[in-house]
């Protein structure tokens, strides 16, 4: 089971953040917490690698550093396309699963990981861990790499059931507290700020002042009016 990462051109990164941070910080969190995703998966017990999917010099770099294979996308397509990507390659490579986890997850534990892995039936099989509303799929792992097709967005949880249910496999899903918050509000990073933590966007978030200067939902509920 190969673990991939796929890492988008940071230049617009967290649209949805724009109301609290400048884009140099939008890029700066972007980054930091992608750091955060791929020590721990580097960390992770079980794992026959690390796959990062990304045209960013940065984020190559990145993978250089921490021994992770890097798949160099053609053009910035989206997160769709680069895990499709990866599966097919992992797919032509011999490999038995993929496991791919977005770059905006920076509790998820190297424990978690683990667990996914633990969890995961005998091909073909897919197991999931949704975020924490419930819509999106926050990591997806499936045996073969490419045993479902998969389709990422704000709503894609029920829809990837549903596909694996159509080719026959049950999926298993898992709910872990890391993996399920993915940052994209303004009450995302604060959910991120209340819970403890080490992660680099942790300290990035404390160290540049945005912890501090982060309003409440009032108050960006007056500026919007």
């Amino acid at each position: 089971m190969w673990a991939v990462l796929p890492v988008k051109d940071v230049t617009d990164a967290k649209q949805r953040l724009a109301a609290v941070l400048t884009p140099d910080e939008r890029q700066q969190l972007f980054r930091t917490m992608a750091a955060d995703v791929l020590r721990t998966l580097t960390r992770a017990r079980g794992l026959d690698g690390v796959m990062l999917v990304t045209r960013d010099p940065w984020a190559m770099e990145l993978a250089q550093e921490l021994g992770a294979r890097v798949h160099v996308e053609a053009v910035n397509a989206g997160h769709t396309a680069a895990v499709t990507a990866a599966a097919a390659r992992l797919r032509d490579d011999g490999a038995d699963g993929l496991l791919q986890v977005p770059g905006d997850v920076p509790l998820v534990t190297a424990d978690e990981i683990e667990r996914v892995l633990a969890a995961h039936g005998p091909a073909p099989a897919m197991t999931i861990v949704p975020a924490h509303d419930e819509r999106g799929s926050n990591c997806v792992a499936c045996s073969p790499p490419d045993a479902v097709p998969l389709r990422f967005g704000n709503d894609s949880f029920r829809p990837h059931l549903e596909v694996a249910r159509g080719l026959g496999i049950e999926p298993v899903v898992l709910k872990l507290p890391g993996l399920a918050l993915d940052i994209d509000t303004p009450d995302d990073l604060r959910a991120l700020l209340a819970r403890p933590g080490d992660t680099a966007a942790h300290h990035y978030l404390n160290d540049s002042g945005i912890a501090a200067r982060l309003p409440e939902p009032a108050d960006l509920a007056v500026e919007a009016s």
